[in-house]
């Protein structure tokens, strides 16, 4: 009598179980009435899109993130963007490591797979690396806009920009600023505007240029996807400030009434946060078509 074969799951669809998985329980938990701010369960749609675009760190909203969800609901947002931006086989690896649990080849494997590694040698450092670098980078950026959000909103400013820090390193689009208005009311404030563009910047760079730039410290000795990567992210920040600030100069709805140097701070966080981030300092519909169109390039 033969022996059946367990079945067998390839990498790839452990990943995608997996991130499926995240996405459905963060749903429940959402359509909890715990996690609503009246205290009243939010349709399971609202709740499954939200959950779904947190973990793909898309932005895309059905109801106000400050408004709707209560702070139990803003941290299951939040762990569901974080989960998104580190990628759920490094977040698994993050608690078993928490919990001292040996990492054996078959997950080693997955972060192989996870990352588009070439190899298995030094993996758990690179994860532990990439866990460091990222709760560092996202520590940073909350210590400013606590300079800002603290004096504004007291204690609570400090989740604000806990909360602030890791959806824009994250490339996630979500904030809980309140007004419903994104980078709106900010939209002349340097610190705020320049933090949340270094941190969509960095995050958008990839661990594995992290790793290769810590290791390297020199540009010459950075590999080819390294430089290809960066000199790509310098060169759409520069050349969409510098088409934004030339579209929308006179337009008044937009940058049109405001100073050179507020215009050009305008111009470059659109050109950061339209690329993959999704917060706005502008109203997006005002801006000229010729702008519109080149958000979307």
């Amino acid at each position: 009598m033969k022996s059946q074969k367990k079945p067998y799951l390839s990498t790839t669809q452990i990943i995608l179980l997996s991130f499926l998985c995240v996405i459905l329980i963060g749903s429940v938990l959402l359509s909890l009435p715990i996690s609503s701010s009246n205290g009243r369960a939010l349709p399971y749609i609202d709740a499954l899109f939200t959950a779904a675009t947190a973990t793909c760190v898309t932005g895309l909203v059905t109801v106000g993130t400050a408004a709707s969800w209560s702070v139990f609901g803003q941290i299951v947002i939040l762990l569901l963007i974080q989960i998104g931006g580190l990628g759920i086989i490094t977040f698994m690896t993050a608690v078993m490591l928490l919990f001292n649990r040996k990492i054996g080849i078959s997950d080693r494997l997955l972060i192989q797979d996870a990352f588009n590694l070439n190899t298995l040698s030094g993996i758990v450092t690179f994860v532990k690396k990439v866990l460091a670098g990222t709760l560092t980078v996202e520590g940073i950026g909350a210590c400013f806009y606590m300079l800002v959000f603290v004096p504004q909103f007291g204690a609570k400013g400090i989740w604000i920009s806990v909360f602030n820090s890791v959806s824009a390193f994250c490339n996630a689009g979500f904030d809980i600023i309140g007004d419903g208005k994104s980078m709106l009311s900010y939209r002349h404030d340097p610190l705020v505007l320049c933090t949340l563009a270094i941190l969509v910047a960095i995050g958008g760079l990839g661990f594995i240029v992290w790793e290769d730039i810590i290791a390297k410290k020199s540009w010459k000795r950075l590999n080819v996807y390294s430089k290809v990567i960066i000199l790509a992210q310098i060169f759409f920040i520069v050349v969409g400030t510098f088409v934004y600030f030339i579209l929308e100069y006179g337009n008044i709805n937009t940058i049109g009434a405001e100073s050179v140097g507020q215009k050009i701070l305008a111009s470059f966080f659109q050109s950061v946060t339209t690329r993959t981030a999704g917060f706005d300092a502008l109203i997006q519909n005002n801006l000229t078509d010729l702008s519109k169109a080149w958000g979307t390039v």
